[in-house]
């Protein structure tokens, strides 16, 4: 391991707080708007002054990025390890699927501030998550072609943004019943809305 990626003390205390913040911004924009939260609001939440805040980010509009940004990354980069761990078509479907409806049911706060925020970012973030979001998105139309080849790739587009609809808007509606038995019940209603049947 160089040192440029060996993990010190001193860099992890730093990556946690900063994953603090983050997590800590989620659930004040989630639960007030961008608009609603200081920097004394992010910082007091994640147990640190507002001032030091910027040791992290350069304001809130950077915090917001890196929000919007790690977790569109992730999905990219989730959903590519789904794909490649199998060559069948349908498994691959599903296992997007669950990926996916992991990711809603543990990331409500994020959906939430994505939806409601995502104009507040600066132009070259904000264009940022959207090329993230298309690959996503191009993700589940690739293998959606494959499971429906003679289906137009427009239409299974539709299908795709139609199921992320779903997925993305039921937890918020979902909190008070069993994570498990939410869980299933989506991944039966998206495979339905996909074309694609409960194993």
């Amino acid at each position: 391991m160089s040192a440029q990626t060996e993990t010190t003390p001193r860099s992890q205390a730093k990556a946690d707080r900063r994953s603090a913040l983050l997590t800590a911004a989620a659930t004040l924009f989630a639960r007030s708007g961008f608009n609603g939260v200081s920097i004394e609001d992010l910082g007091a939440a994640a147990g640190v002054s507002g001032p030091a805040v910027y040791r992290h980010f350069s304001g809130k509009q950077a915090v917001l990025a890196a929000l919007l940004i790690d977790v569109s990354e992730d999905l990219v980069a989730g959903g590519r390890a789904v794909v490649t761990e199998t060559t069948d078509a349908a498994a691959a479907l599903r296992d997007l699927v669950r990926f996916h409806v992991h990711f809603a049911l543990s990331n409500p706060d994020v959906i939430r501030v994505q939806d409601r925020d995502l104009d507040s970012l600066a132009e070259a973030d904000r264009h940022r998550v959207r090329v993230l979001q298309r690959e996503y998105v191009e993700l589940w139309v690739d293998v959606l072609h494959r499971v429906h080849p003679s289906v137009d790739e427009a239409l299974l587009r539709i299908r795709a943004h139609a199921t992320f609809g779903l997925l993305n808007s039921t937890p918020h509606s979902a909190r008070a019943s069993s994570k498990a038995a939410v869980r299933a019940l989506l991944e039966e209603m998206a495979l339905a809305a996909l074309g694609l049947p409960a194993p």
